[in-house]
């Protein structure tokens, strides 16, 4: 089965305070440190909200603005038109991912109990993920995934959060002790 690996890479970056995508860890940048941990789990990566280098880009849909959401509905939108049967989706500072990862998320629709945006969702699921952001004011992972009966995974994997410039000196300083 097809599957279309996508970096969640649109976002603001309100609460980091500059472009979090281009933020460094260890000599590389988020973006490219999550591109690298997802291209093992997928037939092809691209990049959702910027264009990077030689990865294809996908807009959001129906355009910015939408959150995870929008980006993955650009993804679906992408994967249905050059004949992918899934996307797994990662946000972009999800810099690590565990081998099993797409084992543990088979069969799609699924997703991480602790981070809703590291997803397995079907190609099929994109036109209920349209109708929900053109009609719905409720724009949660969660609500989608309730929406298209996907399971919530467990596993021992804590993904990386960096939402702040603290959160990614702790990544950092957690990284060196290791």
């Amino acid at each position: 089965m097809r599957t279309l690996g996508v970096v969640l890479a649109g976002g603001l970056s309100h609460r980091f305070g500059s472009n979090k995508a281009e933020a460094m860890f260890e000599g590389r940048s988020l973006l490219d440190h999550t591109i690298a941990a997802l291209r093992p789990h997928c037939d092809t990566v691209a990049i959702v909200g910027r264009r990077v280098g030689g990865e294809p880009a996908i807009e959001d849909w129906p355009g910015p603005g939408h959150g995870p959401l929008g980006g993955l509905a650009g993804a679906l939108a992408y994967a249905s038109e050059h004949g992918f049967a899934q996307v797994l989706s990662v946000p972009v500072d999800c810099i690590f991912l565990p081998l099993d990862i797409r084992d543990a998320l088979e069969p799609a629709p699924s997703y991480l109990e602790s981070q809703p945006v590291i997803g397995l969702w079907p190609v099929a699921s994109r036109a209920c993920l349209e109708q929900m952001l053109t009609e719905h004011d409720k724009r949660a992972v969660r609500a989608f995934a309730d929406r298209i009966g996907a399971r919530a995974v467990a596993t021992r994997f804590a993904p990386p959060n960096v939402n702040t410039p603290d959160d990614l000196a702790r990544l950092l300083r957690t990284s060196s002790a290791l």
